[in-house]
């Protein structure tokens, strides 16, 4: 995968780790379009954040390099800063992912490259990944073009992971480290934490830094030890050292 300037990823993103839930429609059809099997040349996600749309956009990139291609992740949010003209040339890659659609929001020029590029990857075949927290009807951009082109393809909602789903990633990221996540734990976390996938995530790399500190296992009382610790209005909760 090529990441322009100094891009933040997630190195961990393939879509074989992807936890679909109810977005298995989602996950399909990413599949399908980095895999070229897929008809339209474009695919747009749309959903809140933290749902997983950048570990699909990742995770599709990924897929593809692995297969010998060229794909390219492009979040629109980490770009802003470096002018427009950081989108000329990528139409060679086999993929381009484009994150963060929402970020256009009163950038005439940026709205602009993003069409012109959309055009130029279709003209040679490639394939487009796009993902916002709005549908492409509802973004708001003043290219009417653009938002034309961003609904050429199929557009699939994300959904916000339910119980069930929580569990099945906490438990994928456990196995990930080697350790051991009782059942009454994992469902303890989730009912005590927001069901929102990056802070519950955040969370548990809190627990797995503090049960490696203490050498205790995760069970129910260590948990709610770490949570109250967590509660207590001196407690430095930002992860920083």
């Amino acid at each position: 995968m090529q990441l322009p300037l100094n891009i933040r990823w997630n190195a961990a993103a393939e879509l074989d780790r992807f936890v679909p839930g109810e977005n298995d429609t989602a996950l399909r059809l990413v599949t399908d379009l980095a895999d070229g099997l897929l008809e339209a040349p474009a695919l747009y996600l749309h959903g809140p954040h933290g749902v997983g749309k950048s570990h699909l956009l990742q995770g599709a990139c990924r897929r593809v390099t692995t297969a010998g291609g060229v794909a390219v992740y492009l979040p629109l949010d980490q770009l802003l800063g470096h002018g427009a003209a950081v989108l000329d040339g990528w139409e060679q890659a086999q993929l381009i992912a484009l994150d963060d659609l929402d970020a256009l929001d009163g950038r005439d020029e940026w709205q602009g490259a993003v069409f012109h590029l959309y055009n130029r990857v279709v003209e040679r075949g490639g394939r487009l990944l796009f993902a916002g927290r709005q549908p492409p009807a509802e973004l708001p951009l003043d290219l009417p073009d653009l938002r034309s082109r961003l609904g050429w393809g199929p557009v699939v909602a994300v959904r916000e992971p339910d119980e069930t789903t929580c569990l099945a990633i906490l438990r994928q990221r456990a196995a990930q480290r080697g350790l051991e996540l009782p059942d009454a734990t994992a469902r303890y976390l989730i009912r005590r934490l927001p069901r929102e996938l990056p802070g519950l995530l955040a969370f548990f790399e809190t627990l797995d830094r503090a049960s490696l500190a203490a050498g205790r296992r995760l069970t129910v009382p260590f948990v709610r030890e770490i949570l109250a610790e967590r509660s207590r209005p001196d407690a430095d909760t930002s992860g920083q050292p």
